[in-house]
């Protein structure tokens, strides 16, 4: 097999519902070519944002579907494995390849803490039925699960695992995964408000949270930074910053759903328990986003 070698901006795209909780497919699929037509180069279905945890097995399949007939082979759609077994990953990626994604984004392990030998051995057997390039999720302030610099060493002959999306949220750990695994995986960094230093660090990608609302500034962020242009970058960065903070967050899903009703792209529907921000939290957040709406660099504006 080939490493695809994904590098660029990946969205972790959140899934568009109607008010009645039902998924909104339209929605879903108009918001995800909004980000191809501004220069996104990969996404991911159904994580964390994607609000995977309130979807069962077929909707996430529906979505991944979504996905795939919005991109028309634009960019490669990834989807994301958060199963709560095995077992179950393994019949959704089952059902993903069947419809024709591009490869995976898979969890070590969700709900249970599992230990480094159950955390690989699960990575081993979502890849070896994938069949396909996978990139692992490494996000151990989230799941409690932490795959280190030499787990992945220890992981790394095995052909399907092609990248990681390291959200340990110590940047420090970027130098320490590249210092032990060289150029054996691309690198993703997975924490919006630690882009800039990620990058500036040698990180080949984002998965991006707040770049699915503004994805051309997104973009343009990595296009400086690799262009070594890391004075205009870091203005661009100070100027995202206060919005890139929301995506670290619990509310993560609400906070980001409401920057795309500020914007004007996209719909807040949302599955409960969540429900969508009131009073203060709410206030807080359209001012922070009312604010870098009014002080946005025309240069690197996204297009609706």
């Amino acid at each position: 097999m080939n490493n695809p070698r994904w590098q660029g901006i990946f969205p972790a795209i959140t899934t568009k519902f109607h008010a009645d909780e039902s998924i909104d497919a339209e929605g879903t699929g108009r918001h995800i070519d909004f980000q191809i037509r501004n220069g996104i180069h990969g996404l991911v279905t159904c994580g964390s944002l994607g609000e995977a945890s309130t979807l069962t097995l077929e909707e996430k399949l529906q979505v991944a579907k979504i996905a795939l007939e919005a991109s028309a082979g634009r960019v490669p759609v990834l989807a994301n494995v958060s199963e709560t077994s095995t077992r179950e990953a393994l019949r959704y990626i089952e059902g993903a390849n069947a419809l024709g994604v591009a490869g995976f984004m898979v969890m070590p392990s969700v709900i249970y803490v599992a230990d480094a030998r159950e955390a690989m051995a699960n990575v081993r057997a979502m890849a070896n039925a994938a069949q396909k390039p996978i990139m692992i999720y490494n996000n151990p302030v989230a799941y409690r699960v932490d795959l280190k610099p030499a787990h992945m060493l220890e992981l790394a002959d095995c052909e399907w695992l092609v990248a990681i999306k390291e959200s340990s949220d110590d940047i420090r750990r970027i130098t320490d995964l590249r210092n032990t695994v060289g150029n054996r995986y691309q690198l993703f960094l997975g924490v919006d408000d630690l882009a800039y230093e990620g990058l500036a660090l040698g990180c080949d990608g984002l998965l991006a949270g707040v770049g699915c609302t503004f994805p051309r500034e997104t973009v343009a962020l990595y296009d400086l930074m690799k262009a070594g242009k890391f004075a205009e970058a870091l203005k661009l960065y100070q100027w995202m910053t206060p919005m890139l903070h929301l995506d670290v967050s619990t509310k993560l899903v609400q906070n980001l759903k409401l920057i795309d009703v500020v914007a004007g792209v996209s719909t807040e529907h949302m599955r409960r328990p969540r429900l969508p921000l009131v009073g203060a939290e709410r206030e807080f957040i359209e001012t922070v986003v009312k604010k870098a709406l009014a002080t946005r660099p025309v240069q690197y504006q996204s297009v609706p």
